[in-house]
């Protein structure tokens, strides 16, 4: 894979790259009503998706640091997002084109005063493995195999101008307005600064792993602080293939059922128990060892959950509030889903849409055991979210609604439906985690 000998990381050379790709995206569609002409609108779209994926992601890819991250985080919207972004920008989740070995020992000396040599046994300066915050590489040292995480240049200092840049797609993609919006922003700017405080991770990685270190068929790597700092995190090199290439071959179902578990009650457990969760739920960050044992990476992205959120999300997910229209609503209103200030069409909309999503979405939770490989399930979800992504009737309506929360343990539950449906998970025992 090519790889990178600089990334920009000033305010202008970073806008200037998202407006020339804007331009591409201009020509794109000027393409897209040429070819109106001659195709069909299905064939006219999926050419213009396609050319607006590959402009928008070759961009991104470059920038790195939050502007990768947010591409990364939307690939998991399989339900929204057209399918060929979907398929690009999936690729942000664990291969992007890595820094090129002389950047890697510049930067490794800028972040740690020592060249990787003076530190370890080897230090291998080819990436093993380039997502979008930072990239792993191989090193030894007392005889022990270890991964380093390095954060790419300027990610941290860059967050906030990105946020600014990418705001206007945002407000238009997802129709907020409002002027509290800023919430929404904040939430996601505050994490993303805190996945590139490397020492925060450290913290939580360990508390992850000494708190979940009793759930079966769960493994975590050791943390080095002596050999990590605020921008570097060493760790144990954890023998494993990623999720997605084990999913992407398996037929052993007693296999992906075990690993399935592990997964669920990994997330139930810390959902439930520690009322904090690893909100980055995607194939990049777990693998399958060779024993068939799940391993669980980078904690850099955890959302603590309020209890003033916690008791009325969960209180929805029975089905027995969810048929108390009273209560249902109530329950809304404390979510800040429905808002004083909405009309009565507004009011009486989105507690439809709501009542139907939520209806369907809590499924999992209303029954002792769940198969998430019925593609039945997941065909739903993904029919509502298109269907309300293309409801005129909703693009006129403020999308500005819902508790600030809701952007990471959302993102939470679709990454983990999505891991588990991948997985083929079958028979999963919902509130096994109790046992732990």
């Amino acid at each position: 894979m090519k790889t990178i000998d600089n990334i920009p990381v000033s305010k202008i050379h970073r806008a200037t790259k998202l407006v020339s790709t804007g331009a591409r995206v201009g020509v794109n569609y000027l393409k897209y009503y040429g070819d109106k002409l001659t195709k069909t609108e299905l064939q006219a779209r999926t050419r213009l998706n396609e050319n607006n994926a590959e402009d928008i992601y070759d961009s991104l890819k470059q920038l790195k640091g939050s502007a990768l991250k947010v591409a990364q985080m939307l690939s998991m919207e399989k339900s929204i997002l057209p399918q060929a972004y979907v398929e690009k920008f999936s690729l942000a989740q664990f291969s992007v084109p890595p820094l090129s070995p002389p950047l890697v020992i510049k930067t490794f000396k800028n972040y740690f005063g020592k060249l990787p040599n003076e530190l370890f046994d080897s230090f291998n300066t080819t990436s093993v493995n380039a997502a979008s915050i930072g990239q792993v590489h191989e090193a030894v040292k007392d005889g022990k195999k270890l991964a380093v995480k390095i954060q790419y240049p300027g990610v941290a200092d860059s967050i906030a101008s990105d946020l600014a840049l990418v705001k206007p797609i945002a407000i238009k993609m997802f129709n907020i307005k409002g002027k509290d919006s800023d919430k929404y922003f904040k939430e996601v700017e505050g994490k993303l600064l805190e996945e590139t405080d490397y020492v925060l991770e450290m913290e939580q990685s360990k508390e992850i792993a000494e708190a979940c270190s009793g759930i079966h068929n769960l493994l975590f790597p050791q943390y080095y602080e002596e050999l990590s700092s605020d921008r570097i995190l060493t760790m144990d090199y954890m023998q494993g293939e990623h999720l997605s290439e084990f999913t992407g071959y398996n037929t052993d179902q007693d296999k992906a059922n075990k690993l399935g578990q592990a997964l669920w009650d990994f997330y139930m457990f810390q959902i439930h128990r520690l009322k904090k969760v690893h909100a980055d739920p995607h194939p990049g960050n777990f693998l399958v060892s060779r024993e068939g044992k799940l391993i669980a990476l980078d904690f850099g992205c955890m959302k603590i959950i309020p209890e003033e959120f916690y008791v009325p999300y969960f209180e929805l997910a029975k089905p027995e509030n969810i048929r108390d229209h009273n209560f249902f609503v109530s329950k809304l209103y404390e979510l800040e889903i429905l808002r004083k200030d909405d009309s009565k069409e507004e009011t009486e909309f989105f507690t439809a849409m709501f009542h139907e999503l939520l209806s369907l979405f809590t499924q999992p939770f209303q029954a002792e055991t769940f198969d998430f490989s019925d593609s039945g399930f997941f065909g739903k979800i993904t029919e509502l979210g298109q269907r309300y992504s293309k409801s005129t009737e909703l693009r006129k309506m403020n999308g500005n609604r819902g508790s600030k929360h809701f952007i990471y343990i959302n993102r939470t539950f679709f990454g983990l439906y999505n891991l588990m449906f991948d997985l083929k998970a079958s028979n999963i025992k919902i509130n096994n985690f109790n046992k732990y």
